[in-house]
């Protein structure tokens, strides 16, 4: 789906700017370490997890420019 592709975008986008591995991203922002893994293989998140990912990054990104 649209948005599932664009969810991947936004974290792929994320994981450059940060150099954060993404299993360390799946561990904080959906307490799974093969989340990032498992959605470049076509899994689909739940709209609610989804809104949490993008909180987190919003969230991480905010605390890091706030320096």
């Amino acid at each position: 789906k649209k948005g599932d592709a664009m969810l991947i975008r936004q974290i792929e986008r994320f994981l450059r700017e940060t150099g954060m591995p993404g299993t360390r991203f799946g561990r904080l922002a959906a307490h799974d370490p093969r989340f990032v893994g498992d959605l470049r293989n076509g899994r689909t998140p739940r709209p609610e997890t989804a809104a949490r990912i993008e909180d987190f990054m919003n969230r991480y990104l905010e605390g890091k420019h706030a320096d």
